[in-house]
């Protein structure tokens, strides 16, 4: 009889279990059981089916315990009921019983003392070949002693058609017990959803305890200064994080104790639409033998991945062991952070390229969570759509937004660090009319930052948003530095810096309650 490891106490009852395969193995399992393909460059090719991204209306909490309390209830979490998790975790016992199962046991969290012992249990080789690339892999002493502390149980193959009975959403069902420490999740194999599952975890269990979480990337200079860097899809977060002269501690998740900074992560996940060695080398060259390709389009016979190619999703993506990375830094910590950089891609075209904020300004802007995106054009339409995540990580966040504010407000103050507001979208005017600010200038502002020539610069305050503008930075066009220099239509540019300023007051307004302190920190 195959060991157990302990999952019959979960009341699991496979037939066999595959505990932590070296990826060679898993790369096999996959192959032979038919779950994906060996791509040209010898990474492996998986499809996620119906679903290519997050399912965030099916996720649920079980109304129970502390979490009642606890939780942040509403659109992003969701309650569900003990008597419904129960009949769903049912059937996900019956599911694995005298089937195969893979099994991962490692952590989320490179410093040991905030460290969380996990436990995924998947049916699919190549979910389990997923968490051994995101996850941070034990050695054999430490798995000898491992005593997980929240499991996934990934059982994607099962739904919930009775979902309408049961009070869900749809068959699909990502449900957190979380005074058990146990997720299920059925009805979608979009492996995206273990690593933020995860993440949701972390970012209920430490802030409780004095740690904040964060939903940004963070890397290191040569003299051991860390840096921050939040923002949402498409402003930039990978791409200005990865710098060849700082050392790439991690690119999504991290935690800020006592200690230091930390990665949760032992890999990474990154986007590869129109990936291209030239704008991204390092991702680029991450995608080897280990590496795992997520719905990705690619020739039958040579194997060749057109990352160009969109017919399945514009969210495909790779994950990596954060080791094909030339210079990551192992073990993922740092030091208390000096620089705090939000990155926000304006469409509209009204806010500065950089601004420095006041603490005040950076916990509104942290709260606020701003970036825009172009709506879709297949009708002509050009207008730009706000978008707000609190904490740059709404959909992760089963705490009330301003208890991760305040977390980062305390630990800014007592470590001195400052704050800046980065836009890395238009100029000129708003999308249609003006044009993205290029990537050089952008890389400038950052150098500028990092170096800290940018605390020696002359300032002026921004009219609309009251936000500090430096007036010349080296390597920086003087002229953009004014958005309101760089639009020929002046009255365009007040009436739609006007328009953004009510977006803003209009999405704050869900916190009034809890975050007056902030209000006169935002725009005027």
């Amino acid at each position: 009889m195959s060991e157990t490891y302990g999952l019959d106490q979960l009341g699991l009852k496979p037939a066999t279990v595959h505990r932590n395969l070296p990826v060679e193995k898993l790369v096999e399992h996959t192959l032979l059981n038919g779950e994906g393909v060996m791509g040209k460059n010898g990474a492996t090719m998986c499809k996620t089916g119906k679903f290519t991204g997050r399912s965030p209306k099916d996720k649920y909490i079980v109304d129970e315990g502390e979490a009642s309390e606890n939780v942040w209830w509403g659109p992003v979490n969701q309650k569900v009921s003990e008597a419904v998790f129960d009949k769903l975790y049912a059937r996900v016992q019956e599911h694995y019983a005298g089937q195969n199962a893979y099994l991962f046991d490692g952590h989320c969290g490179a410093d040991h003392d905030f460290a969380l012992p996990i436990r995924i249990v998947t049916r699919k080789a190549w979910h389990a070949h997923f968490v051994n690339n995101m996850f941070l892999r034990p050695s054999p002493e430490v798995l000898a002693a491992h005593k997980p502390a929240f499991t996934i149980i990934n059982a994607c193959d099962i739904t919930a058609e009775d979902y309408k009975e049961l009070g869900l959403n749809s068959e699909v069902f990502v449900m957190f017990h979380l005074s058990r420490g146990i997720a299920i999740i059925g009805g979608t194999m979009y492996a995206g959803e273990m690593k933020k599952g995860i993440f949701s975890v972390m970012n209920y269990r430490l802030p409780l305890n004095g740690t904040l979480s964060m939903h940004c990337s963070a890397n290191m200079g040569p003299d051991g200064d860390t840096a921050l860097f939040f923002g949402l899809s498409g402003t930039g977060k990978t791409t200005l994080s990865a710098d060849p002269h700082r050392e790439l501690i991690g690119d999504d998740e991290h935690g800020w104790s006592d200690n230091g900074i930390f990665n949760f992560e032992g890999g990474c996940y990154a986007k590869c639409i129109d990936l291209s060695e030239e704008k991204e080398p390092d991702i680029y060259h991450a995608i080897r033998f280990g590496a795992l390709l997520e719905n990705c389009v690619y020739d039958e016979e040579t194997r060749q991945v057109d990352f160009s190619d969109k017919s399945i999703t514009e969210n495909t993506r790779v994950s990596y062991p954060i080791y094909h990375i030339d210079n990551a830094l192992e073990p993922s910590v740092g030091g208390h952070p000096k620089t705090i950089i939000f990155l926000t891609c304006d469409a509209f075209g009204v806010l500065p390229p950089v601004s420095k904020l006041t603490p005040g300004q950076a916990m509104y802007h942290f709260i606020s969570g701003y970036t825009a995106k172009v709506a879709g054009t297949e009708r002509g339409v050009t207008e730009p759509q706000a978008t707000f995540s609190s904490c740059f990580g709404e959909p992760f966040l089963p705490l009330h937004p301003t208890q991760y504010a305040k977390l980062l407000g305390e630990k800014m103050e007592r470590h001195g660090a400052k704050a800046y507001l980065v836009n890395t979208g238009w100029t000129g005017g708003a999308y249609g009319v003006g044009h993205r600010i290029d990537l050089p200038s952008t890389r400038a502002i950052i150098t500028s930052i990092l170096e800290g020539h940018i605390e020696e610069s002359a300032c002026k305050e921004d009219p609309h948003f009251g936000l500090l503008v430096p007036t010349e930075l080296e390597g920086v066009d003087s002229a953009i530095l004014d958005p309101s220099n760089t639009w020929d239509d002046k009255a365009a540019y007040k009436a739609t810096a006007q328009k953004l300023v009510g977006l803003f007051k209009d999405n704050f307004n869900k916190y009034a309650d809890t975050s007056s302190a902030f209000v006169e920190h935002g725009p005027k």
